[in-house]
């Protein structure tokens, strides 16, 4: 299925029905009085947060969502009906935005309805207005209209740790091999051209989600490559990974992509510097000479950061990386649910570190 992250809808909600002006009229009841009933209350608009979606290409061919508007009243206290609600079903991270000012409705985050526009109140008949100084009233209310606008819908994946890093620094390679996910592989930049999701279990420890980020470069913050695109995706993340290539055949120096990959984050967001994060060297197994690699850790790490040297080839330093991952995810989860972080230093497995 393709990948859609963004959409333009018009959604409107309903207008409700109007009231009506009628009279009894029946056979030796003179003088029956109004009996116009209320108009029905037109459609809501909800959001449906679901689990099982993950992107928005069914609404790229279905842009106008419209309620139901509400049935005017009737003769004989007739109350009109109710306009059927509209349920929305789009990916959990979807944020609803107003086109023109930008103005964020909501956020999906959770599988339930989020409302978006109410339906307008249905109007009401004449026999709502008999008083005993006016028995005979000649007018009934208009329904109140809905509410109608573009709206850009923005997918933000809701993953645990993002991988951030240059064109062939090894994303997608990692996540494939340490969960399930099949991302595209090749020699050659942009392989990943969508966000790529893996679940990765490790024992002793709370599964959790890695995002695969399509490759980043300098200017991506400003449209360059794919980054601005996709740079969204890591706003929701409760850590970061940025991965370097560090085999030497990259066109630009480790501290190099380093120092940009900082860079492009803070240009985008600068709350993006503001969430934990580590370092990965990656491509290990074509290291022939530590000595600079060596100075490079020594530099980042006297800098606050912390460096992991990895091969998702040979496996080398994987059981390490993840299980620091996952103990700060399961640090960031408690600390969001108001309980104390509380986990438990165990000497790391000497199997496979997650469940087959």
């Amino acid at each position: 299925m393709k990948f859609v992250d963004s959409v333009k809808i018009h959604v409107r909600s309903g207008n409700g029905g109007a009231g009506c002006t009628a009279f009894r009229r029946e056979k030796y009841i003179p003088n029956g009085g109004p009996d116009g009933g209320d108009g029905g209350k037109g459609g809501d608009i909800f959001m449906f947060g679901d689990s099982g979606k993950n992107t928005l290409l069914d609404l790229s061919f279905q842009q106008h969502q419209h309620a139901e508007h509400g049935i005017s009243g009737g003769g004989s206290d007739k109350h009109g009906r109710n306009g059927k609600d509209l349920h929305i079903r789009v990916p959990l991270g979807t944020v609803v935005k107003d086109i023109e000012t930008g103005e964020i409705f909501l956020e999906v985050v959770e599988e339930k309805d989020y409302l978006l526009f109410a339906g307008g109140r249905g109007g009401r008949g004449n026999a709502r207005f008999k008083t005993s100084t006016n028995r005979s009233p000649e007018y009934h209310q208009p329904g109140e209209p809905g509410h109608e606008c573009w709206v850009r819908l923005e997918l933000k994946l809701m993953a645990d740790v993002g991988l951030v890093g240059f064109p062939n620094a090894g994303k997608s390679t990692l996540i494939s091999s340490v969960s399930q996910a099949h991302p595209k592989i090749a020699d050659y930049p942009f392989t990943t051209l969508v966000p790529q999701l893996g679940v990765v279990k490790i024992n002793n420890l709370d599964p959790f989600v890695i995002a695969d980020i399509p490759g980043i470069i300098a200017g991506a913050h400003d449209g360059r490559g794919l980054g601005d695109q996709f740079l969204r995706h890591i706003e929701r993340t409760a850590s970061l990974l940025l991965l370097l290539d560090v085999s030497g055949f990259s066109e630009n120096p480790p501290q190099e992509e380093y120092q940009t990959l900082i860079e492009e984050l803070e240009l985008f967001s600068p709350k993006l510097l503001e969430k934990s994060r580590a370092v990965a060297f990656t491509k290990l197994d074509s290291v022939s000479d530590f000595e600079p690699l060596d100075e490079l850790q020594q530099h980042l790490e006297a800098s606050g950061e912390t460096v992991f040297r990895v091969s998702s080839v040979s496996g080398d330093g994987i059981q390490e990386l993840l299980h620091y991952l996952g103990s700060v995810v399961q640090k960031e989860r408690q600390q969001e649910n108001g309980k104390p972080p509380n986990i438990v230093e165990e000497p790391l497995p000497e199997n496979s570190i997650w469940d087959d």
